[in-house]
């Protein structure tokens, strides 16, 4: 499903018109990673929780040369299903 798909179902679904349904997908998906990128959590219940967790910094390797590069630490979204989501995708 891309993103004009998604949008066409939860527009037929919740009665608004498409475009109505992509500001309001666009803004949520703002504020989620607005707060996100500030270190807040992010629930919606059913769904699950958005939140950002820190990497330390490790030591990789380039796999054509086999030299070590320092990686150095980041900052990554993840993002934690709800135990109701995944009975859904679990067939419940």
């Amino acid at each position: 499903m891309n993103k004009a798909d998604l949008i066409a179902e939860v527009a037929a679904k919740s009665g608004a018109t498409n475009a109505e349904t992509e500001r309001v997908l666009n803004g949520f998906r703002d504020v989620v990673a607005h707060n996100v990128s500030m270190g807040e959590d992010v629930s919606y219940p059913g769904l699950g929780k958005f939140s950002r967790v820190s990497r330390g910094e490790r030591t990789a390797r380039n796999p054509r040369t086999g030299e070590s590069v320092v990686v150095p630490p980041s900052n990554a979204p993840k993002f934690t299903a709800s135990s109701k989501l995944k009975a859904i995708v679990n067939g419940g």
